[in-house]
């Protein structure tokens, strides 16, 4: 099979990395890629938010399947028009990437066929939000509706962060992402990633994370794409995999077949679990980033069999193996995330010796004169494998303590909730 991945980022790389083992692949392109993603694949100039030149390199290059990695062009629609071009595609239409595209779409969606989340508003207007906000207080969250790269969010502990939010959002700040604005309960528990692999009909179940958005140890800090992430979670037990399933992925799979919207793809559901179960916070329909990095380097299976078979409508006869070791990754990003990153810093020292277990997938990376250079604020995804959360946990950080790169920075305690479970603290 030849087969075209679309994305640049830690994400597609760890999808280049497994899609490359697979015995059915004969020809992996990537658009654009990063240098990282070059060792598993040929990278190509495309323009990927222009659909009718990524179709016409398909029938040019006679791609058999395109996997998408990132959430902009499945809201953009590019699954829709490479169909109509009678391409095979591994991600959801336009209607169905409304599940991430629109925050408030999702919370009607839970209103209306009762999927567990946190009560919620939606406003258009500055002052109306204002008004519901100053009634409800804080702690509450505030949301910008649309895409913000995973910075659109303000957990806001008091009434003045709150304000700070919605401003936020309506001044601009997220672009047209918060001309609309979704304001939600503050949840408490403890936060978890589930992932499905979805092909319209049937949804597959597909590895629990957990992962890290605060920027500062401590999970302190303003949030970002994620800082690091490890699987399985702990908090995800079969019980609660279970009551996941019937009460959230499985209406949300109805409901949306029922608004003519069938959900094909990776459906990836944000998840606070307490002492009355699980409730969504937001779903994405895409893998998540840095998540999917422990989700492959625990994958036993050959990834693009089941990427195929989502694709096919198959995935009812499918099952997924997962490796019984625990998978983490620490993500090492420049100085300025999530501010302004500074781009061009050099990095030394990931292509010598590391441990059994452990890659170094490319995130934000870019070749200069020859060396390895910082292009972006997430950078480098350090992931490691271990018998424990803590054992991977150590292998992770001994390989980021191998990486020469004084412009770049980590969290130190990533994985901290597991390997103190592993302690019995």
């Amino acid at each position: 099979m030849k087969v075209l991945l679309l994305g640049s980022g830690g994400r597609e790389h760890a999808l280049a990395w497994k899609l490359a083992a697979s015995p059915l692949l004969t020809k992996l392109y990537a658009a654009p890629g990063n240098p990282g993603i070059a060792q598993q694949a040929e990278l190509v100039a495309l323009d990927i938010s222009n659909h009718v030149a990524v179709a016409g390199f398909c029938r040019d290059m006679k791609i058999d399947l395109v996997v998408v990695g990132p959430e902009a062009p499945l809201v953009a629609g590019i699954a829709d028009d490479l169909r109509a071009a009678g391409i095979r595609m591994f991600g959801p239409s336009k209607a169905a990437a409304r599940l991430e595209g629109s925050k408030g779409f999702t919370k009607d969606l839970c209103a209306r066929f009762d999927i567990p989340t946190a009560a919620y508003g939606r406003f258009d207007n500055l002052a109306a939000a204002r008004a519901y906000v100053e009634k409800v207080g804080a702690p509450i969250v505030i949301k910008a509706d649309g895409l913000a790269a995973g910075k659109g969010v303000t957990v806001a502990m008091t009434l003045a962060e709150a304000l700070d939010g919605l401003n936020a959002c309506f001044d601009g700040s997220f672009g047209s992402a918060g001309a609309e604005v979704v304001v939600e309960e503050f949840l408490t528990g403890e936060e978890a990633s589930f992932f499905c692999l979805c092909d319209g009909t049937t949804a597959l179940p597909f590895g629990t994370a957990q992962d890290h958005k605060r920027v500062g140890d401590g999970d302190i800090g303003p949030n970002t794409g994620g800082m690091g992430a490890y699987s399985p979670a702990p908090v995800m037990t079969p019980e609660i995999i279970e009551r996941t399933m019937r009460e959230i992925i499985e209406p949300t799979m109805r409901g949306m077949a029922e608004l003519g919207s069938p959900f094909a793809g990776v459906l990836f559901a944000g998840l606070m679990i307490d002492e009355n179960g699980p409730k969504l916070i937001e779903y994405n329909t895409r893998f998540g980033d840095p998540e999917c990095q422990v989700l492959m380097m625990r994958l036993k299976d050959d990834l693009l069999v089941l990427l195929n078979a989502a694709a096919d409508g198959q995935l009812s006869h499918m099952s997924v193996r997962w490796r019984d070791e625990a998978a983490l990754t620490v993500v090492m990003a420049a100085q300025g995330y999530p501010g302004a990153p500074e781009k061009g810093s050099v990095i030394r020292g990931i292509d010598g010796e590391r441990g059994d277990g452990t890659q170094i997938f490319h995130a934000g990376t870019a070749i200069n004169a020859g060396a390895l250079v910082a292009n972006g604020g997430r950078v480098l995804n350090v992931t490691a494998t271990g018998a424990t959360v803590g054992e991977a946990q150590r292998q992770a950080y001994a390989a980021v303590d191998r990486i020469d790169w004084p412009q770049g920075f980590c969290r130190r305690d990533i994985g901290w909730r597991a390997v103190e479970r592993e302690a019995g603290r």
